[in-house]
Formats: structure tokens, sequence, C-alpha cells
């Protein structure tokens, strides 16, 4: 059969395609599929067997006579593609494809990297459909909209934009999906990828939120954001997101008020502490020497008195070494990654001080702010934190304090800048909306829950126009 040669020369060489040629009531009928990507349980005891056993005028009507599976009838020129994604193909009279897929993915698995001491503890896997469940699961509503799309030529990654059509602004919609449109790639691998394209490269703050928790991706739909999930991710996209929406976590929505409120509040300043604190440091015993008190200034000179370095270079040496130290630690396994812990932090750590080498005080300034910045979720964050600390540090050496008052306008002015598909990045600060801006620091129940009228018309929540 021409056809058939045709696929073949296609594939090459590959060994996993698999061309079966059966004879159903006289009639030559081909059935090709992937065993690698198939359920060769379902393809023999269920497809097979009932297709050796139907007549001539049941094979040209095999949508009615297997109603139980996905059968949908293609043109010849999308076989592969349909093999590709885990269908049956049966040429006969016509050409149909049939689901079945095998069960390649791990399941719902816990959480990993956002924990949660008190709310759910399912996560995404890296199936598209299991994922759309668990975030179906939760929103029981059909104005819950899912715009389903193909992207990567060779890949053909399955991308979801989900979104809350009661809800949401619908220029966001079509903004994304213009957006995600103009990709042109060979493959998505992971939601990375996507993300990358969403964000403003020139920009290093974050302004897309990944999460593994359908509960998070849940709540951010009823606020009237989007949330997009590809097949083979278990990270699912949120935008827009705002500079505050790095504050929060999942449990502050699990928590008393009060407690969420101060934990908020914490966070907060331990963003300035991660970031400002070494290079206030330098600027003092540096060049502002004014500015504190004589006695506080004569402790902190005689810890440097027998240091062989300049305050910044001390500082930049264990900013880097306490870097290396925590990618090391993520990278190794969990029973070796706290051994290198112990390793750095201890042994390494009073080393260097009976050594002479670095200030007692030095490694106070750098773990309070190093372990400031790790309180934090958003890796991306920690790594803002990261460069704007080592840019602080630099100007505190050069021009003191008053370099210190430069890199705090120019943070404030790179934050005030930074716009989100048409959102202000500082959105309910600036522009300011009361009702938003004491939830986003303040927890504290009302009677009447409200949205973010930044993000949609339909603040009420539970009340739709």
């Amino acid at each position: 059969m021409l056809l058939i040669d045709n696929i073949k020369k296609q594939i090459g060489p590959s060994s996993d395609y698999i061309f079966k040629e059966v004879t159903i009531s006289n009639k030559k009928t081909f059935l090709i599929f992937n065993e690698v990507l198939t359920s060769s349980t379902v393809i023999n005891d269920f497809i097979l067997r009932r297709l050796l056993i139907l007549n001539k005028k049941d094979l040209k009507n095999l949508p009615n006579i297997l109603p139980d599976t996905n059968l949908i009838e293609i043109k010849k020129d999308k076989i592969l593609d349909y093999v590709n994604k885990g269908f049956l193909i049966i040429i006969s009279y016509k050409i149909y494809a049939i689901e079945v897929r095998a069960n390649l993915d791990r399941g719902i698995a816990e959480v990993e990297s956002e924990l949660s001491i008190t709310g759910p503890k399912d996560a995404f896997s890296e199936n598209f459909n299991t994922n759309l469940g668990l975030i179906r699961r939760r929103i029981k509503n059909p104005d819950l909209f899912v715009y389903d799309t193909e992207i990567g030529r060779s890949t053909k990654t399955k991308v979801g934009i989900l979104y809350m059509n009661n809800i949401v602004n619908k220029k966001l919609v079509n903004d994304i999906i213009k957006q995600l449109e103009k990709i042109d790639i060979d493959g998505i691998i992971d939601a990375s990828y996507l993300k990358s394209t969403l964000e403003n490269d020139h920009n290093l703050f974050p302004t897309v939120v990944m999460t593994e928790r359908p509960d998070k991706s849940a709540m951010a739909l009823l606020e009237g954001k989007i949330v997009i999930i590809t097949d083979m991710s278990p990270y699912a996209i949120i935008l827009p997101s705002f500079f505050i929406d790095f504050f929060h976590t999942t449990d502050d929505y699990y928590q008393k008020d009060l407690n969420t409120t101060f934990i908020r509040i914490i966070r907060m300043i331990a963003f300035f502490i991660a970031i400002f604190t070494p290079a206030l440091y330098i600027a003092i015993t540096t060049r502002n020497y004014e500015i504190v008190p004589l006695k506080l200034l004569l402790i902190l000179k005689a810890g440097r008195t027998f240091v062989p370095f300049s305050a910044y270079i001390e500082a930049l040496f264990m900013i880097i070494s306490f870097e290396i130290l925590k990618e090391s630690d993520i990278r190794m396994s969990a029973t070796t990654g706290s051994a290198v812990s112990i390793l750095g932090g201890l042994i390494l750590g009073d080393a260097a001080v009976s050594a002479g080498i670095v200030s007692p005080i030095m490694i106070i300034i750098i773990a309070i702010s190093s372990i400031a910045g790790l309180i934090f979720p958003s890796n991306e964050l920690v790594n803002v934190i990261r460069f704007y600390k080592i840019f602080l540090l630099l100007l505190a050496a050069f021009f003191g304090i008053y370099g210190v008052l430069i890199g705090f306008i120019m943070l404030v002015t790179k934050l005030l800048s930074i716009k989100n598909f048409t959102y202000p990045y500082l959105a309910p600060i600036i522009p300011f909306d009361k009702n938003e801006i004491f939830d986003s620091f303040i927890k504290k129940d009302k009677k009447i829950k409200t949205r973010n009228s930044i993000l949609t018309k339909n603040v009420v929540r539970g009340r739709y126009k």
C-alpha cells in the first residue's frame, strides 16, 4: 500500500512504530501505533479482539461500533501526528484514530518546592489532563474556560490557557494568546520556555509566577488572573503577577489573620535587610563614621583590626562564598547536602575568623543578609536580591551613604517603570487601591470580600455582571 510505504519512509529506521496488517471481513486493514506511547493491553484485549469479529457493514461504521472510546476520523496527512500523541490508527474504508495512551506520568505527588503547613498537599504532574482536572476539581464552574493550542514544530506541545470568563479582562486574554502565537521554535519541553517569552528579558524582577500548587492556581483564577498549563511540565504559569505577590505564600490564606499579617510584615522587612545591610555596614565603617555612636564605631573597627583586606573586598568574598555554599547545597543530594552545609558554615567560617582573613562582625552581617533573602519562596526574587545586594555594596564602597541612597532611588525607579501586560508592577501600592492594599499587607476578613480592581470590573467576590 502506497500510504503505508510513505509513512515508513518518514519514520526512517525507528523501531518503536508498529505496523500490523489484518484481514477483517475480506478487507485488508492496517493498524499503526507507537509501542512506547500506547497501551498494548488496551490494543490487544479491547480493540483488536472487537475488530476481528466485525462484518463489512460494521467496519464502515466504527464510531457506532466503538462508542466507548475516543475515536475520531482523520485525514491521511495527520496520521503520524496522532500516532505520536498515543493514538492507534486504523486504515480501512476510512482512517480512524483511537486514543490508547499508556500511563507514562508519575501520578499526583506531594508538593516539594512550595511546602504548606495546613494547605492541600497535592501537586501538578507532567500530565496535561491531570493538571487540568486538579483545577476543575476545585472550580466547578462552566465559566472556567480553557483555550488549547500547540506550540513547537517538533514537540507539538499542548498548552492550555485557563481563565474565568465572568471575571477576567478579555483584553488580557487576547494579549497573552497573541504573545504565545508568536512563538516559533522547534520544541517546548517545559513551561519555563513559555515563561521566558511572556517576561521582559531586560528586567531582573520576576513578573510571572510559576507554581506546582493547584490550589494557588485556583486562587489566582478567582482573582481574575490567567493560568497557563503545559503538557509534560509539573508547573503552571500565573500572570499577570505583581511585586507584592512574591511576598505572599499559600499558607497566608490558611492561617489566622494576625499570624499572616505579622509574617507579611516580616517578609517586607527581610527584603530590605537582605539588600541594604551589607551596603550600610560598608558605608558606616569606611566613609560615614559620624552616623553611628562612637562606642559602637569602636566595636566595629576593633573587630577588623587584624583583617588584611578592605571592608568591601571582605564583604564580596563572604557573599560569593555563601552563594557557592548555597548552590552546592541545592545541587547535592539530601544526605551529602547537609554535610556540605555543616562543613562550610561551621568549620570553614570558624577557621576563616581564627586565621584573621575575615572579621566576626562581617560574618554576622553577611549571614543576616543572606538568611533574610532565603525567606522568599521565589528563587527569581532571591536572585534579584543577590544582584542588588552586590550593586549597592559597590556603590557604598565608592560613595558611602550617598551611594546607598542612590541605589535605593534606582531600585524604586526600576520598580515604578516595570509594566506587566500594561499593568503597573507595584499595584496596588501605585496606583493606590485602598481596598486591595490592606489585603496585600494586612489580612483581615471582611463581610464583603473584593478582588483587585485593576484586574477585573467584577470587584465584589460572588457577584458577576
